[in-house]
């Protein structure tokens, strides 16, 4: 599934009424099972992009489109794997902007806040800075959970097999409070991977572990990415982790609002 960004933009308005532009993107383009490291500091806009792409944000204009028609010729028109009966059951990725591309192509933007939830559930696995396991769950647990909101079945066998990938065979029923900082994160990179996305976000996924955990969990990253074909867009300020990359992209050049927080507090623009 490649993914295409054009003329993508997104603002706020400021604590003192100003408009401050946060995401403006004329062009961007992933190709179907690329992995690209997105190079940009704090401030910079990446977070709020990745948003954008996961269909959690909306954009105030432009297109985020998803081409299945390259993704090995199935999927070539995305519909709910929703089960009958459930919150998603019925939902349609029909848009009316369909047309205007490529056979089997989706634009997010185009889609309810119902189909894009069920979309990104389905096509898109994210993986954050930080954990976020739920604490009563154990590390199975929380993969199986990661499967939920597809409408599928729970597939305990795929679940144990990426936590067994990710080295944590022997802690699947280990809650988070049991497991490090870095193990807890290789439950949320399995989670991640739960339903063979097409697509995996990950925003600074090492930015809190030491040098070790975090080549660690790059590495198991891209080896599930490579196992299960799905493209990888992963942002990061760590020039260690983006240069082992196969493509780096610099977010202040793709991103012409880019901006920095200066030690004042104040937001000045990169253009």
């Amino acid at each position: 599934m490649a993914l295409t960004l054009s003329q993508l933009r997104k603002q706020y308005v400021g604590p003192d009424g100003s408009v401050v532009p946060v995401v403006d993107i004329e062009n961007f383009h992933l190709g179907d099972a690329e992995q690209l490291a997105l190079v940009g500091s704090s401030g910079s806009g990446k977070t709020t992009l990745l948003h954008l792409i996961a269909g959690i944000l909306t954009p105030d204009s432009g297109r985020i489109v998803f081409d299945f028609s390259g993704a090995g010729g199935t999927n070539a028109k995305p519909q709910a794997a929703a089960s009958a009966g459930s919150p998603s059951a019925g939902v349609s990725y029909a848009t009316p902007d369909v047309a205007s591309f490529a056979p089997g192509s989706v634009n997010i933007c185009a889609l309810s806040e119902a189909e894009r939830d069920v979309f990104r559930g389905r096509y898109i696995g994210y993986i954050f800075q930080t954990h976020h396991l739920l604490p009563g769950f154990t590390a199975l647990e929380n993969v199986l959970l990661g499967m939920s909101f597809t409408g599928r079945k729970h597939d305990p066998a795929w679940a144990t097999h990426l936590l067994e990938e990710v080295g944590l065979g022997n802690r699947l029923h280990y809650k988070p409070e049991k497991l490090s900082v870095g193990q807890q994160q290789r439950v949320a990179c399995a989670r991640a991977l739960a339903n063979r996305p097409k697509l995996v976000l990950a925003d600074e996924p090492t930015g809190a572990l030491d040098a070790q955990n975090a080549q660690q969990v790059l590495d198991l990253v891209r080896k599930l990415c490579d196992e299960v074909r799905s493209a990888l867009l992963i942002v990061s300020h760590d020039p260690h982790i983006t240069r082992q990359l196969p493509r780096a992209v610099s977010l202040a050049d793709l991103n012409r609002a880019s901006t920095v927080m200066t030690d004042s507090g104040t937001r000045v623009m990169n253009v």
